[in-house]
């Protein structure tokens, strides 16, 4: 079992995550990793094997100031990774609970496309995927739609892109994820006990909904705009 987050806005996205980790599952929940978008780019530190350490590593190597993050904290133990999984460019971000029941399927076509797979884990895979998407659709909502309708099994994952500034997207099947607006800033979770500290805001529940969900976070100025789609684009929530 594990628990993904993320945020956008005008707070400082790293404490922001961090607060959302603290509140993700039990004790037990001793792997994390963070990733933030800042200065054109990915920040994505190794992950720690608890969050005591992953903040202690943080003190030692700060990460640069950033308005968008996502997290990942897992059960120690578990045979899958430990924080976000990069592209191979180092361009793509992703957290991801559940697994696609294709990803071997999926790992080795991409395998056969010429990619060199470091583990072949599922958040690897789907990060890879993303990128190839977003590098044809140019738009991360697109890129996800697509993402989605290659993808079988229950899942749900949140993802940042260096070429897509200020944004957050995110897209589920069969996996609760919930998305809290408040005033300049946005925060999503797979378990809804890590928006406890949200401000009072609009709350979009999305795993009662049936099919696929994609959401689509972007920071404007001091506002943020939130659109939700099905797997086809058709708008649910905008």
């Amino acid at each position: 079992m594990c628990g993904i987050v993320g945020y956008t806005g005008v707070q400082s996205a790293l404490d922001v995550v961090l607060a959302q980790l603290d509140e993700v599952g039990g004790p037990e929940h001793d792997v994390c990793g963070v990733a933030v978008l800042a200065d054109g780019g990915l920040a994505c530190p190794p992950g720690a094997d608890s969050l005591a350490a992953l903040r202690a590593g943080l003190r030692q190597r700060p990460l640069p100031a950033a308005g968008s993050g996502i997290g990942l904290r897992r059960r120690a133990g578990e045979p899958a990774e430990s924080g976000p999984q990069l592209d191979e460019a180092g361009r793509v971000a992703v957290v991801l609970v559940g697994e696609p029941s294709n990803r071997a399927e999926l790992a080795a076509e991409l395998t056969g496309r010429g990619h060199e797979l470091r583990t072949g884990a599922a958040g690897e895979v789907v990060a890879r995927l993303l990128a190839e998407a977003f590098s044809s659709a140019f738009e991360p909502a697109e890129a996800a739609r697509q993402l989605c309708r290659a993808l079988r099994g229950d899942f749900a994952f949140l993802a940042l892109l260096a070429d897509a500034p200020d944004t957050v997207v995110a897209a589920r099947r069969g996996v609760p994820l919930t998305v809290a607006l408040g005033a300049g800033e946005a925060q999503l979770a797979s378990e809804r006990a890590a928006l406890a500290a949200q401000p009072a805001g609009e709350l979009l529940p999305l795993g009662d909904t049936p099919g696929e969900q994609v959401v689509l976070l972007r920071r404007e100025w001091d506002e943020v705009r939130c659109e939700v789609t099905d797997a086809e684009g058709s708008v649910l929530h905008a």
